[in-house]
């Protein structure tokens, strides 16, 4: 499977944030940021240009590339580099040497998968994740990309992992890293929704602020009772209509909001009011 990839210069870190943002919702799911520069990457096949060329003409210069899947994984392997979270996690390639002083060592191959730990969202979904007590419960991974936070997930004590995502490479990569981490009680599953799932006692959802919109009352009616949903993938200007949501589902934020280059986490509960 080949990959588009386009390169957006010059550009401000907060047009990036932005730009990160908006191509998620057209099928991007990979993403390099430089200096004034966003590199951008989505597969071939649900590539729209048009639309893509329609947001991005009238503002921005960019360049389109296509790149196959062996080359892009030589360019991971070249330019991955190991992600500290605290003294929580550390996330690396097999060729990395192990990291010292935390708790927990996750090890993936480094594709196109989207959450290698790089991002800021998947960071700051790691470093929530200590705070979450996962011994012998149930979890959900909506969207697992990579497959590290259900991965983590376990590496914390779950007793149980569903990880699912509508894509066929993230699936593949996620069940390669959960083989890698020797995760077994972690399945991996292709879904296009969490309809039939099952109730859990902590759900994870990095995506995007359009899905956490459309679903936070479906995502609620998979949550136990004393469960604990953790959301991210969407920016600070969102929070108020994040906020709004939640109260019309019955959600309360029960943890003071993670910030991270303007990108925001929340930790939400079933309000018991």
């Amino acid at each position: 499977m080949n990959y588009v990839q386009l390169s957006i210069a010059p550009i401000t870190v907060d047009e990036s944030e932005i730009l990160i943002a908006e191509l998620s919702e057209m099928g991007f799911d990979a993403f390099e940021e430089g200096e004034h520069i966003l590199h951008a990457f989505v597969a071939e096949n649900i590539f729209q240009e048009k639309s893509v060329n329609a947001f991005l003409s009238p503002k921005y210069s960019f360049v389109k590339n296509i790149i196959v899947e062996k080359n892009w994984n030589e360019e991971w392997e070249k330019n991955f580099q190991p992600i500290v979270v605290d003294d929580f996690c550390s996330i690396r390639a097999e060729f990395h040497a192990y990291v010292p002083g935390t708790m927990h060592d996750i090890i993936i191959t480094p594709k196109m998968s989207f959450g290698t730990g790089h991002h800021a969202t998947t960071y700051m979904m790691i470093r929530a994740m200590k705070d979450i007590d996962f011994l012998g419960k149930s979890v959900l991974d909506v969207g697992t990309g990579t497959g590290i936070l259900a991965i983590l997930a376990e590496k914390c004590g779950a007793e149980s992992v569903l990880a699912i995502d509508n894509d066929e490479w993230s699936i593949r990569n996620a069940q390669e890293n959960t083989n890698l981490n020797q995760a077994a009680r972690i399945t991996v599953e292709k879904r296009n929704s969490t309809h039939g799932t099952g109730v859990f006692d902590v759900i994870l959802a990095n995506i995007n602020k359009n899905f956490i919109v459309e679903n936070l009352s479906n995502l609620r009616q998979h949550l136990s009772g004393n469960g604990v949903l953790l959301i991210s993938g969407f920016l600070q200007q969102d929070l108020s209509e994040i906020e709004k949501e939640a109260e019309k589902n019955n959600l309360i934020i029960s943890a003071p909001p993670q910030f991270r280059e303007n990108w925001l986490c929340l930790k939400l509960k079933k309000s018991t009011i």
